[in-house]
């Protein structure tokens, strides 16, 4: 379970940013270093009490990364002591997937990177989408490698770009519904990384969402075979493992009425 004083971060740290802007301000999440770094403290905690969870994969540590509406990394954080202890290639697939799930989604209806899967497979509606966004190159891997995954990851402040089209990316709405950018994890299966980004967007209390594909009419992960009102094209395959049975025990996305 995430313990109280990470729920009290997220509720103080991640909220705040968000109420204090408005739809139009919204790329100002995390405008300044010392915001920067309250949103790193919340995300990193809530990182690592998510992880510790059942999330049916492999239980392998993870990367967290946040992006606000325009796409600028406000974080990026790992659940080990070292950057080692979690895939390291995982660092900018989370900040990919963060960069996908902000470029996807609308203030009106939020698309999670698990929601893109299908539909971008060869003979797809959105095939090629994954090469229409290229990562930054020089953002993603530059700088002083030993400050990955701390406050200080060069990557932060920077535009990371990239598209990535499996499990582990969610848009983040606010109490009163704001598009505020978005969050990604990365280090175990796909499925996994989704279940682990859906128990931290709702004990950061930015789970407002309006609208989404899925039968419960929100961005949640639609296993291949599932039905209901927007399903079709938007399916996700299973992992294999226990995911999908965790899945279906997560909580639900909230509204604002």
């Amino acid at each position: 379970m995430l313990n109280k004083k990470n729920k009290f971060i997220a509720s103080c740290v991640f909220s705040l940013a968000a109420t204090t802007v408005s739809a139009v301000e919204v790329t100002d999440i995390c405008p300044d270093e010392a915001s920067r770094t309250s949103i790193y403290n919340a995300l990193k905690g809530l990182l690592i009490d998510a992880q510790a969870q059942d999330n049916g994969g492999f239980g392998f540590g993870m990367w967290g990364a946040i992006v606000n509406r325009d796409g600028i990394v406000c974080a990026i954080a790992k659940s080990g002591s070292d950057r080692g202890d979690q895939w390291p290639g995982s660092r900018v697939i989370a900040a990919q997937k963060a960069n996908t799930a902000n470029a996807f989604s609308l203030p009106t209806f939020a698309l999670s990177t698990a929601n893109l899967h299908q539909a971008t497979q060869n003979g797809g509606s959105l095939f090629g989408l994954q090469e229409s966004n290229p990562v930054n190159v020089s953002v993603a891997y530059g700088g002083d490698s030993s400050k990955y995954g701390t406050s200080e990851d060069p990557m932060v402040g920077g535009k990371v770009g990239g598209v990535n089209v499996f499990g582990g990316g969610l848009g983040l709405y606010n109490t009163e519904g704001v598009l505020l950018g978005a969050l990604g994890v990365s280090g175990d299966s796909s499925c996994a990384d989704h279940n682990i980004a859906w128990r931290i967007r709702h004990a950061a209390n930015l789970d407002f969402v309006p609208a989404g594909p899925s039968p419960a009419s929100n961005d949640q992960m639609i296993y291949t075979g599932e039905t209901g009102a927007g399903a079709a094209g938007f399916e996700h395959p299973d992992c294999g493992h226990t995911e999908k049975t965790v899945n279906a025990t997560l909580s639900a996305t909230q509204t604002n009425n």
